[in-house]
Parts: C-alpha cells; sequence; structure tokens
C-alpha cells in the first residue's frame, strides 16, 4: 500500500436500483424542479436515505471542508448557511473516484447524480452513506473560511443508541424520521458529511495496521480501569465510541501509535464519514495529539504448587513461515505474562507451511519452532498432542488448517494417551468404577457432526495432576462472519452466525453431559476462542443444565474482555467449569487487545484451581 491509509477502497455498491426494489426506504419526490438550485439539506433530508436518490441535481453549493485523496476518492462540502432541522445534515460527499482538484475552503458549485452507496455491499446490512457521483464541480471561489464544527460531546450524544427497527420494512430504521437528541445513531446520521470536532477524548480501541483508532467522548460509559469500554450487553451499546483516521497521506504525516487508555488530546476536526469497517468516521484534517498514559501488559500469579494453571491462548495463525520475533514474543509471554501455565490449549496454530495449498496438514514443525522458543524464555519443556485435521475441512486461512494443540509441563502433569484418533473419528465417553474416561484421548468431539462444517472440531484430552483426572475440552467455534454490524440499518442487527455456534454449544454441551452422567463430580474444563460473548445464547447453551459456569463472570463486569473491537472491550475467549471444579481464581490477561503492538489480537485467559 502506498501512502493512502485505511481499508476503505472502492465504496462497495450503488443502490439506486435497490430504492426501487424496496430495500432500501425513501422517496423519490424532488424538493426542487428539475433538481436545480438543491441545497445539501435538501439531498440529504430527514431519513437515512436521500429523497432524491437517484436524480440529478445542479448548482448545489457548499465550501469544501475535506478532501480525500486515497481509497474512495473524493471531497466533501457542507453549506454554510443551515435550515433549523436537525435531522437534516449539513455536509455531503461528493465521489470523484480520482484525485479531486479542489481543496478546502474553495466554494463550489456542484451537479452530480445523488446516489446511496452501501459500503461493503447489501448484503452487509450497513447503513448508506449519502453522496454526489459523477460530479461536474465549478469552483467559485478559494480560500473561504470552513464552516465551524459542530463538536460532539458527552452532552450531545443521546444515551439510547438506536430506535427499534420498522416491522413493515424487515426491521429497517432506514424509513424512519431522524431523532438526533433521542438516538445516538440518528444523531451521527444527522451530521453525516458534516465538519465535526471532538476535544481531547479517551482512547479505547489501539491504533491498528490500518491507521485508524477508537476514541469515546463518554469516558464513564461502561469504563473498566484500563481505559477501556466494556461491551457488557446487547441492550446497552456504548454509544460515545467514535473511529478516528487522518485525510492526510500517511507518506505525508504518519497516524500515531496509541494504546488503549491514551488520550487524544486537543482538537481533532474534519468531516463525519460512513464506512464499512467502523460506521461513524471522524476523517480528520486536523488530528489531536496522543498523550501516553502508561498501559502495562499484565502478568497473572503464578499458581501453588498443589494448583494446576489452565489457559488457553489463540495465538493468530501462527506457522513456521512467520517471523522468529512472533514466536519469542509469544514464548516470552507465557513464561512472563502467563506463568507458565501447566496445560495451553492453543488455537490457531497452521501446519507445517502455513497458507500454502499444497496438502500440508502436519504442524509438528509449528509446535516444536513455538515450544523450543518457550524454553529459550526460560520456561519448562513442554510436551504437546493434538490431531491433524482433513486438508482445508476447518476454515480459517485457505491452506493454513488451522487447529487446537495442548502443551502440558510433563514435570507437573501428565496426559493419558488412549490411541486413535483422527481428523474424523469421534471420541466417546466410558466409565470404569464410577470414574469418567474418553474412549480416545486425544479425541475430536462429534466430528461428523454438521455443527462443525467448515470448523475447528473441539479436542479432547485426558490429564492427570496429583492423581487426578481433569478433563480438558480445547475449543475454537465458528467466527462472527457475516454478522451485522452494531450500526446496521437492521435495528437490531442480524447476527447469522449465531446459529451455528448454538449447534457447536449444544454439542459440546451434551458432551460435557454425558461426563458428568457417570462422574458426577468430574473435573471438566471447556476452554478457547467460543467467539462469543458471556451474556450470549452460546454461552447460555454451553451452560445448558448447570453442566458448564463461564468462569469469566467471576470476575467483576468491568474486567470481563478479552478482546477490543470497534472500541468495544468485550468476551471472546472463555474458559468454563464443571460443578466439580469446586473452588478457582481466573484471570484474562490483558496483554495484546488494548495495544497497538500485538502478537495476537486475543488475551490470553487462565484458570488456577486444586482438583
Amino acid at each position: 500500500m502506498s501512502s493512502s491509509i485505511p481499508r476503505s477502497a472502492a465504496v462497495a455498491a450503488v443502490v439506486s436500483a435497490a430504492l426501487a426494489a424496496g430495500l432500501l426506504a425513501g422517496s423519490a419526490s424532488a424538493s426542487a424542479e428539475d433538481g436545480a438550485g438543491v441545497r445539501v439539506h435538501d439531498i440529504q433530508g430527514t431519513t437515512r436515505v436521500s429523497p432524491l436518490a437517484g436524480q440529478q441535481v445542479t448548482g448545489v453549493t457548499g465550501i469544501v471542508t475535506g478532501v480525500r485523496t486515497y481509497g474512495s476518492r473524493g471531497f466533501w462540502i457542507q453549506d454554510p448557511t443551515p435550515d433549523a432541522d436537525p435531522a437534516t445534515s449539513e455536509g455531503l460527499f461528493v465521489f470523484t473516484g480520482s484525485v479531486p482538484t479542489v481543496a478546502v475552503g474553495d466554494a463550489v458549485s456542484v451537479k452530480g447524480t445523488v446516489t446511496e452507496y452501501v459500503p461493503g455491499g447489501l448484503s452487509s446490512g450497513n447503513q448508506s452513506l449519502t453522496q454526489l457521483s459523477k460530479p461536474v464541480v465549478t469552483v467559485v471561489s478559494r480560500g473561504n473560511p470552513v464552516p465551524a464544527p459542530v463538536t460532539i460531546s458527552s452532552s450531545s450524544v443521546p444515551d439510547a443508541y438506536a430506535p427499534e427497527g420498522d416491522p413493515a420494512a424487515g426491521g429497517s430504521i432506514n424509513g424512519l424520521t431522524l431523532e438526533p437528541r433521542t438516538y445516538a445513531l440518528d444523531y451521527y446520521e444527522s451530521l453525516e458529511g458534516t465538519n465535526v470536532r471532538i476535544d481531547s477524548s479517551r482512547v479505547v480501541g489501539a491504533t491498528d495496521p490500518h491507521a485508524e483508532l477508537w476514541v469515546t467522548v463518554k469516558p464513564w460509559e461502561n469504563a473498566n480501569r484500563r481505559g477501556g469500554t466494556v461491551y457488557g450487553s446487547y441492550e446497552d451499546q456504548n454509544t460515545g465510541r467514535i473511529q478516528v483516521q487522518s485525510l492526510v497521506p500517511l507518506a505525508q504525516q504518519p497516524f500515531p501509535r496509541a494504546d488503549v487508555g491514551d488520550v487524544l488530546t486537543g482538537a481533532t476536526e474534519g468531516p463525519l464519514d460512513f464506512n464499512q469497517y467502523g460506521g461513524y468516521t471522524l476523517t480528520a484534517r486536523t488530528l489531536g495529539t496522543v498523550v501516553d498514559r502508561g498501559l502495562e501488559r499484565e502478568t497473572t500469579d503464578r499458581q501453588h504448587k498443589n494448583e494446576l494453571a489452565v489457559a488457553t491462548y489463540n495465538v493468530e495463525n501462527l506457522d513456521p513461515t512467520d517471523p522468529q520475533e512472533k514466536f519469542d514474543a509469544l514464548a516470552k509471554a507465557v513464561v512472563t505474562n502467563l506463568a507458565s501455565p501447566d496445560v495451553i490449549a492453543l488455537e490457531e496454530i497452521q501446519d507445517n507451511n502455513g497458507a500454502k495449498k499444497d496438502g500440508t496438514v502436519a504442524a509438528d514443525v509449528t509446535v516444536k519452532k513455538f515450544t523450543d522458543a518457550i524454553v529459550a524464555a526460560g520456561g519448562p519443556a513442554y510436551d504437546w498432542r493434538s490431531i491433524d485435521p482433513e486438508d482445508d475441512k476447518d476454515g480459517g486461512e485457505p491452506g493454513g488448517n488451522i487447529r487446537q494443540v495442548f502443551l502440558f509441563n510433563p514435570e507437573r502433569v501428565s496426559f493419558t494417551d488412549r490411541p486413535g484418533g483422527d481428523a474424523t473419528t469421534a471420541t466417546g465417553v466410558t466409565g470404569r468404577k464410577g470414574r469418567a474416561e474418553l474412549t480416545l484421548s486425544p479425541g475430536r468431539i462429534d466430528p461428523a457432526n454438521a455443527a462443525w462444517q467448515d470448523s475447528r472440531k473441539p479436542l479432547a484430552g485426558e490429564f492427570v495432576f496429583r492423581g487426578r483426572t481433569v478433563f480438558v475440552i480445547a475449543n475454537h467455534f465458528g467466527s462472527k462472519g457475516g454478522d451485522e454490524s452494531i450500526v446496521s440499518h437492521h435495528q437490531p442487527p442480524n447476527r447469522s452466525s449465531e446459529a451455528k455456534r448454538l449447534l457447536q454449544a449444544q454439542a459440546v454441551n451434551g458432551f460435557v453431559k454425558q461426563l458428568l452422567a457417570v462422574e458426577k463430580q468430574a473435573d471438566v474444563l471447556v476452554v478457547g476462542d467460543i467467539n462469543d460473548f458471556e451474556f450470549s445464547g452460546t454461552t447460555k447453551a454451553l451452560t445448558d443444565g448447570g453442566a458448564l459456569y463461564p468462569a469469566v463472570k467471576s470476575l467483576p463486569r468491568e474486567e470481563r474482555y478479552s478482546y477490543v473491537y470497534q472500541g468495544n472491550s468485550q468476551v471472546l475467549d472463555q474458559i468454563l467449569t464443571s460443578p466439580g471444579v469446586h473452588h478457582f481464581a481466573y484471570d484474562s490477561v490483558h496483554i495484546n487487545a488494548e495495544f497497538a503492538d500485538q502478537n495476537s489480537d486475543h488475551d490470553p485467559q487462565v484458570l488456577r484451581f486444586r482438583p
């Protein structure tokens, strides 16, 4: 990539045809005859979709407030003489497709077609961006003052997130008149394309590889002690979050690096955009300065000699083609930050040549490189167990063949091998003298179940610690891919990926119940990247019948998170315990998700208990 910044490549889909098909609500009537002399607020209208969508307009005037020379190229204009309706935005994006020839402060008159573009395409469920396409631009004068920005602040953003979608429109809010004093999404939409400003604001989403970060204008909103904003309910969205990008190409001005808890100080000002990767985004002409608040990576307590420490860690597509620095950093985290757990369930271990598609499925080289790095970092010589998947049958990066792997410290815990497990053979439960056993260890749980199609199959293993058997089930449930964003025009959004995870959770819950039917007080830990929240239907299915308890709920609400997405600190990684695990200490060890410099995008989880 050259000096352009975010992923915002081309805008995805013209939806004027969708208007006719009824996919987007909106009126086709113009507010001025033949589209002449139309004002910006006439184009924006009082709903999310322009009443002039699909029509050509002429003589649209305004002052240029921002120019984007990368990605979706174009510029923003703003009418310096607003109307009195708070629902109508006075700003508008003009999509040129090539580097614009105008400059900030130019007064322009534009002829073009009013279009509604859906970043990500119609199937994404995203709201649309009102803009002028195929423009003919006339510069009337230069050097004009930019219209004063609207300040987005804690007092201006409503606490309620969004209205309920119209059932008659399939749950869409597109046709509803905006209520910017009532709903946060309506407030932001009423400022679409407008020159806006935020003052000093706390960072709640670290700078990412695409040169963007997230701040909140409501620092108290579901705050945690490390500076983030916790996502704790579908019904309680964090309304103060906003994404920040820069209009200045990276070659001219590097984007600042910020961690969660840092502060973007001073004024950040520019047009309010809407994009596929975060919704409403302040595209900054003027960017504040990041003040480092010194967030440190956490270190968990070391287990007592009588405690078994079990961890889960998604190591993000680890394979031998990754630089040694990644292996070393992950290894150091295991030894230093996780205090060398006795058992570690790893997710996203790739095969021996990574994403190369040549039929390779073995991962022994990957694991050896990692365990060697752990020894070099001063940690134990971990042994390991896993099952190679069928080629390209478990989802993830094509050719990578990700899978779960058990690492265990043979000086502290032993693994009970019961041979015969492979990619397609299911392990089962048997019993002897009231003690549960796995028929295969390691073994996969119900791999033929349709719930695991193109997804990672759970890996079950039988361990012994101080004479007590402990069953560990390592998971990597289906991703949230395909879900609509929380800024979807459907409210509530469609979370289609939940259906698969629900079936996966039911399969794992059923297997745990088989173990408990044989041995009521069996020590069972279900661990891994569950890809869902502690309050989700997935977690409820895992815990059905009291078979499991989500250990993350033992933490205060403000400490429940393992991942940061769009400024929301949230739970994806979990350890769940059977009733036999009576007393435990749980820790979500924050070493990655809140930092611009990451070795993985997930934080590991550790549970310590006395079997």
